[in-house]
């Protein structure tokens, strides 16, 4: 198993990367002891980026970091902030790629920037750039400002985010801080009961008992009713009227 990070930070040393490596690490602590980490600092592949677009084709180490990108279980992306959006050399690595290379590959998006002004970047910019390329973005996208290193709460989301990742990338067994799934009962028809209970109209009272075990479809009642008559359909503003009244 392989998680790749992808940090577009420019400074040396960058909070991007701190940000990226925070989030590398609450991820594969949650995955197998032999997964593969690889981190694509992207300001050492500015100049082959620049060349990729002029020529058609990638350099040497542009390459290997396309096939590593495309070649993960899993990717944690990013970026600091420039012009209230991703950085311009991020979206140009992500440019060279094939639209189609992240079909449905888990992603963890982050940025990081000087305020906390700027966190909806991750709504508005990441998330629809890996919608468009089809990856499966995690719930939690992570920022950080300036003001938020060594505060509360930044810990927690990175923390969440590498849970949800490292579940969606295949981790043995329930991750811990993510919540149980709720099931969705499967929806009956008004008046069929479950092991001969009475069923319930919308409005709580009772339709009386239902069809004797062991009835065919066709001998089974509709809507409680002894015709076989076609199922009554209510309208939604009834139903809702009815849950308002209750």
């Amino acid at each position: 198993m392989r998680i790749v990070v992808v940090s577009a930070g420019l400074s040396v040393p960058s909070s991007t990367r701190l940000l990226a490596d925070r989030l590398a690490a609450a991820t594969v602590e949650r995955l197998p002891a032999d997964t593969d980490l690889q981190v694509v600092e992207l300001r050492d592949l500015a100049v082959e980026i620049a060349h990729n677009f002029v020529t058609g084709f990638p350099g040497p180490a542009l390459s290997r970091a396309i096939d590593a990108v495309t070649g993960a279980d899993g990717l944690i992306v990013v970026t600091p902030v420039f012009t209230a959006s991703y950085s311009g050399l991020f979206k140009s690595f992500f440019d060279v790629i094939d639209k189609d290379a992240l079909d449905g590959k888990p992603v963890l998006i982050a940025a990081t920037g000087g305020t906390p002004r700027h966190s909806l970047v991750l709504e508005h910019a990441l998330r629809p750039l890996f919608a468009y390329l089809r990856a499966v973005v995690v719930p939690t996208a992570v920022y950080a400002a300036s003001e938020d290193w060594g505060a509360d709460g930044l810990a927690a989301r990175i923390e969440r985010a590498g849970a949800e990742l490292a579940a969606l990338v295949g981790a043995v067994g329930p991750v811990r801080g993510l919540a149980e799934p709720v099931p969705v009962p499967r929806t009956r028809p008004a008046g069929e009961d479950i092991a001969g209970t009475t069923g319930l109209t919308l409005d709580g009272s009772a339709e009386g008992p239902g069809p004797e075990p062991g009835a065919g479809a066709a001998d089974r009642p509709v809507n409680g009713s002894a015709d076989d008559k076609p199922l009554e359909v209510i309208p939604f503003e009834q139903q809702l009227a009815a849950l308002r009244v209750g």
